[in-house]
C-alpha cells in the first residue's frame, strides 16, 4: 500500500510539472491585435485574407476585471 501511495505522488507530481509548462510566455493580445496578427500573417503566406477587423472604440470595463 505504502508503495502506490508513493507511486500516485510521484505521477501526480510530474502531472503537475508538465501542466506548468505548458502556454506561452509574453503579454496577452488583445481580440484586435491577434486579428491585425492573423491577417499580415495571411498576406505575407499569400493566403485568402480574413476580414479587416473593427477598432475598437472603448475599453470598456467587465465585472470580472478585478481580479485579474
Amino acid at each position: 500500500m505504502n508503495g502506490g501511495r508513493i507511486f500516485a505522488a510521484i505521477a501526480l507530481l510530474l502531472a503537475a510539472l508538465v501542466v506548468s509548462g505548458c502556454g506561452r510566455k509574453s503579454s496577452l493580445d488583445s481580440p484586435y491585435q491577434a486579428q491585425v496578427d492573423a491577417r499580415k500573417e495571411a498576406e505575407k503566406a499569400g493566403e485568402p485574407l480574413p476580414p479587416e477587423p473593427a477598432k475598437p472604440d472603448k475599453d470598456k470595463p467587465f465585472l470580472l476585471d478585478p481580479l485579474l
